[in-house]
């Protein structure tokens, strides 16, 4: 199981320019020309005010395995690779108001011999953890999301990963993670199943 991230970019771009001029001696004769080279170089500044993005860490994907399951339900659990989220935008620059979050999503899980085999994303829940400190307070993980299982609404539907009320308060970098948990009915169907979380990372004012 792969995650997979969206993002909304706020980036100027960087550019280098190298050239390359020849100058000969108008006056000599051909066989007496003497080529020399000049280099020029330019470095041209970032003029977009820094950005708001978001990366996930390498990663071959989420291999969950079996642990505490019960008569209720069989359990699977993983923890997702960290998701860094950047914002070198200068705060005073943020219109009053304006927060971002990072919601995450599941799709259906899907046998890989059997493809009329699933397993609902409903029954996938997670529970997020701040892996850096704020130094406001303003950026937190979002709350645990239960298996349908257990009567929650999984991650059918977009569930909150991180957030921060006030873009503005607080620039930096946040890593958080997510501690998975797969839990079915224990008659779920034997199978070797897979799903993508994907991630999107928004900014919105209120």
């Amino acid at each position: 199981m792969n995650a997979r991230a969206t993002t909304q970019w706020f980036a100027g771009a960087t550019m280098g320019v190298l050239l390359v001029a020849t100058v000969g001696a108008g006056t000599a004769a051909a066989e007496d020309v003497d080529d020399q080279g000049i280099d020029v170089s330019v470095d041209i500044t970032d003029q977009g005010g820094g950005e708001l993005s978001m990366t996930v860490a390498a990663n071959e994907g989420v291999d969950l395995v079996e642990e505490g399951s019960d008569e209720s339900a069989r359990q699977f659990v993983g923890t997702t690779p960290t998701v860094t989220v950047t914002d070198t935008r200068d705060p005073a620059d943020i219109p009053e108001g304006h927060y971002w979050a990072v919601l995450g999503q599941a799709g259906e899980f899907v046998d890989a011999t059997d493809g009329t085999k699933t397993i609902g994303a409903e029954y996938l829940g997670w529970t997020p953890t701040l892996l850096s400190e704020s130094s406001t307070g303003l950026v937190s993980e979002g709350e645990p999301v239960d298996s349908a299982v257990d009567a929650g609404p999984g991650l059918a539907g977009q569930e909150l990963l991180v957030s921060t009320w006030e873009s503005g308060a607080e620039s930096g970098t946040w890593d958080v993670a997510a501690d998975l948990a797969l839990r079915t009915p224990t008659d779920v169907e034997a199978g070797s199943y897979s799903s993508t979380i994907t991630l999107t990372l928004m900014e919105q004012s209120f």
